[in-house]
């Protein structure tokens, strides 16, 4: 087994056994509960979750999604959590290797992962972990390669700012709240890890994707334009792809702008 490979398998296990962390904080966060006690249980029968039977994704498929105590349905939320963590920190291995940047970015899309669930669930945003997560990505800047101080601190200020502004216009226009507060610190914080040149980014492509799917899901439900739908997970989707992808993709479109012209 090459140590690439070694690494690679290593880095999907830890991200799926954190993920099983994350189920936790996003189970009890909305609820104001402690993430750390008691330990894992069944909400039903508070059944203490065994070692045996919190194994990430094995578990789920050898107890074929039912509690061990009561044999009540585990929801598949669960296994998903710890799949897309894993996934995603594997991802973040093969792109930054085995770096600062690595632990930066893990940290932040775990963040995004509990953010994403939470709101759709909830419609709600933790201040716990979007203001945090403000003073962590600026201490990330302060050390992070090809990123600087003065970059996080102009992406909190244009993150926060932005977001502030189209809320504020909105409701200016239509006398109702668009847009949480939740909404304008979870950018501010993205500004924080990601910098300033990922705001705009951010903002479009999170547009876009709440478009596609806003539109898709009010048809599904035959509902109007008053169908309440959270903007958090189109800005994770947003953040995660412009780590991976965006500096192609904004190249990508500067080209075909130039080539539109010429």
């Amino acid at each position: 087994m090459t140590p690439h490979l070694y690494f690679s398998i290593v880095s999907f296990l830890f991200g799926a056994v954190v993920g099983s962390f994350l189920n936790v904080c996003i189970c009890r966060m909305p609820r104001e509960e402690s993430v750390v006690s008691p330990p894992s249980h069944c909400p039903l029968c508070n059944y203490q979750i065994r070692w045996f039977d919190n194994i990430p994704l094995l578990s789920y498929l050898l107890l074929r999604g039912k509690c061990r105590g009561c044999g009540a349905h585990i929801s598949l939320q669960y296994p998903m959590v710890e799949l897309l963590n894993g996934l995603l920190t594997l991802s973040l291995f093969v792109k930054f290797g085995i770096s600062l940047t690595f632990s930066a970015m893990f940290l932040f899309c775990s963040a995004l992962v509990v953010i994403t669930f939470i709101d759709l669930e909830h419609q709600i945003i933790p201040d716990e972990i979007s203001l945090s997560g403000i003073v962590v990505g600026f201490l990330f800047s302060l050390v992070l390669p090809g990123q600087n101080w003065l970059d996080s601190l102009l992406g909190i200020l244009l993150g926060g700012g932005s977001l502030l502004l189209v809320a504020s216009g909105y409701q200016w226009l239509t006398g109702k709240e668009g847009m949480g507060g939740g909404d304008i610190k979870l950018l501010a914080m993205m500004g924080a890890f990601l910098g300033w040149k990922s705001v705009l980014f951010i903002v479009f492509a999170s547009s876009l994707i709440g478009s596609v799917f806003g539109v898709t899901m009010m048809l599904i439900q035959k509902k109007d334009s008053k169908l309440a739908i959270p903007f958090g997970p189109y800005l994770a989707a947003a953040a995660v792809l412009y780590i991976f992808y965006g500096q192609e993709l904004i190249h990508w479109y500067l080209n075909l702008g130039t080539s539109i012209r010429g």
